[in-house]
């Protein structure tokens, strides 16, 4: 075979026999397909798209192009978590150790963030002395013991998917649904977990801009999870704004405590939860409504959060820190409202990018981020503000990034004279 003539026949709309992709995806492994054949494919699909067919043979060939973690010396039925990629998500930090506090192991190997999306491994790394990084032996012995484990993806795990993603991120094919669904999956097949709930995103701040569009993308994913033999369901949730009222990395870990101790907005709370109980309902616990019971209870008992401190504890950091607030950064700056008014929009992605000013974030993934800087929002979607009001105020470790980041944080907003129609925080389920 050769890569020119797989490229035009994607290129002219033509489907890919599961040979071709095969020999795409070992190409992809050994470097016998450059970056630019790659890329050149890769824009094709962006273009062209991919039948279910195809997409789930990508899947697989990904999923196959390194070793499949064995989990079996953990006992029950393990359950994964994966979110599209959103602002101020830190669902992970709060309905994993929920789900472990139900019983259901969680291994979990998270990723950084990139672009306006934060990474849960980057917040983790805000938590005193906590190591991503573990060897395999430690990385079950932490699941043995606290029933769960929060570790950065190894590069065994889909090597195809790590090439090819970073291809994406610098070709503007990121955004490809049969892409994204292939290069989640595969990392989720690899994982060994038996059941995978899925996060996906709809809105101003997330790949899928609306709800149709997120409902696709959820559809196929459980499609080819279950191909694969998984139990899959999906959750498709609002984006259009930040979850919860942090931005940043040590101050949504902050956030997310205070949600595991009984506090917390209400929008992560009830996400959490939802996505706790889901990851229950998966493992064969009961019914859905008996499951979110179980969850709540878990959550109000402090069985949750004692969870995620044994897991702390294991990973070397230091428990106690997260009952403390974190250090932020000693710049500040509060945004003041300069009318009054109802605040009708809230353009998530920018409020993401105004993050990424201040440090919080990276725009290249060898790029260091500043685990102090961030955002806390006073007023969200359908608040009622006055003139002088404060709507947010920024954190940051140099003066100098603080002016630019609030004139982005400011242009992301929109204010009207009528209290907007929120949509709802969760607009439905595929699967399970």
């Amino acid at each position: 075979m050769v890569m020119e003539e797989i490229i035009r026949k994607k290129r002219d709309g033509g489907k890919l026999s599961p040979e071709e992709i095969r020999f795409v995806v070992r190409g992809t492994v050994d470097g016998s397909a450059p970056d630019y054949q790659l890329s050149a494919l890769l824009m094709a699909i962006w273009f062209r798209g991919m039948d279910p067919e195809e997409t789930a043979c990508l899947t697989m060939e990904m999923a196959d192009s390194g070793p499949r973690a064995d989990l079996s010396r953990i006992p029950g039925f393990k359950v994964d978590k994966h979110s599209t990629g959103g602002v101020g998500d830190k669902t992970t930090l709060v309905a994993v150790p929920i789900a472990a506090a139900c019983g259901v192991p969680c291994p979990k190997m998270s990723g950084r963030g990139l672009g306006h999306t934060g990474g849960t491994a980057d917040k983790l790394e805000a938590i005193p002395g906590f190591r991503t990084g573990l060897t395999e032996r430690e990385f079950f012995e932490t699941v043995e013991q606290a029933g769960l484990s929060l570790m950065t993806q190894t590069g065994e795990a889909a090597p195809a998917d790590k090439r090819l993603y970073a291809l994406r991120d610098v070709t503007a094919t990121v955004d490809s649904l049969p892409l994204i669904a292939a290069s989640v999956m595969s990392k989720k097949i690899a994982s060994g977990c038996g059941g995978v709930v899925l996060d996906v995103k709809a809105g101003s701040g997330a790949f899928m801009p609306d709800v149709q569009s997120a409902q696709k993308l959820a559809r196929l994913m459980c499609q080819i999870g279950e191909q694969a033999g998984l139990k899959v369901s999906a959750l498709i949730t609002n984006m259009d704004e930040p979850l919860g009222n942090t931005v940043g990395n040590a101050i949504e870990v902050e956030e997310a405590m205070d949600a595991l101790q009984g506090g917390g907005p209400a929008d992560l709370r009830e996400l959490s939860l939802a996505l706790a109980a889901e990851m229950v309902f998966l493992a064969g616990k009961g019914s859905r409504k008996f499951c979110r019971k179980m969850a709540e209870e878990a959550l109000e008992s402090g069985r949750a959060f004692r969870r995620f401190q044994k897991m702390v504890s294991c990973q070397g950091g230091d428990p106690e820190a997260l009952r403390r607030p974190f250090p932020l950064g000693e710049f500040t700056m509060d945004i003041l409202a300069e009318q009054d008014g109802f605040l009708t929009r809230m353009e998530a992605a920018e409020i993401g990018r105004a993050a990424v000013l201040l440090g919080a974030g990276r725009s290249r993934k060898d790029e260091p981020i500043d685990l102090k800087a961030g955002i806390r929002i006073f007023k969200k979607t359908g608040d009622f503000v006055r003139k002088g009001d404060v709507l947010a105020e920024l954190y940051a470790s140099k003066e100098s990034l603080l002016a630019q980041s609030a004139e982005k944080y400011r242009n992301a907003l929109t204010f009207g004279t009528e209290k907007p129609e929120l949509p709802p925080l969760i607009a439905g389920r595929i699967g399970g």
